[in-house]
């Protein structure tokens, strides 16, 4: 990692995947890839890390696929100690670098703080994250403080036309076919 890419950070960084433990005596590293197909991730480029509270860009010099997982090589990371100090660190991407969706697709991160209502206009909560099952989606909803039904959480599942009815980004909300009480 070279010292003058250190003052770049990603104006809106989205996390792709995380660095996993260091793999054999040369600096290389396992990596866990977020992205649909595992090898997407190097289609996007600059890598940033966040350590000690700053951000830091990533320059890969290699990556090959060894068994079932994935292993890079940082750029100025040669050894096994060097490799272990970055374990655990998210890989994050400017999402600038995102391809154009188009018209009424959307990405994860645009669902994120969405509120959820259902049909009859009952406030579910907020999205506060996604899950990806083997059948579908979920989108995990934070209830409101004074929920009627008690809920912290509710796990609400991505079934397009089924259970979700309408998304728009521009107002925030996602309208849901979904009982409260469940």
């Amino acid at each position: 990692m070279s010292k003058q890419q250190t003052d770049l950070s990603p104006e809106e960084p989205i996390v792709m995947g995380k660095m996993g433990a260091a793999f054999g005596i040369r600096g290389w590293l396992k990596v866990f890839s977020s992205t649909e197909d595992a090898e997407s991730i190097f289609d996007y480029q600059p890598w940033f890390i966040q350590r000690a509270g700053k951000w830091q860009q990533v320059e890969l010099e290699s990556w090959k696929r060894h068994s079932q997982e994935i292993i890079i090589k940082v750029k100025g990371i040669d050894d096994r100690d060097a490799a272990a100090l970055l374990t655990n660190c998210e890989i994050v991407v400017d999402a600038t670098v995102l391809p154009s969706l188009e018209q009424g697709d959307y990405y994860w991160k645009d669902l994120i703080g969405c509120k959820v209502v259902t049909l009859k206009g009952y406030e579910l909560g907020q999205v506060v994250d996604l899950m990806e099952t083997g059948s579908n989606d979920v989108l995990v909803v934070k209830a409101n403080l004074k929920d009627a039904f008690g809920a912290k959480e509710r796990l609400i599942p991505f079934l397009d036309e089924q259970v979700i009815r309408k998304v728009d980004l521009a107002t925030g909300s996602i309208e849901v076919d979904w009982d409260p009480g469940f």
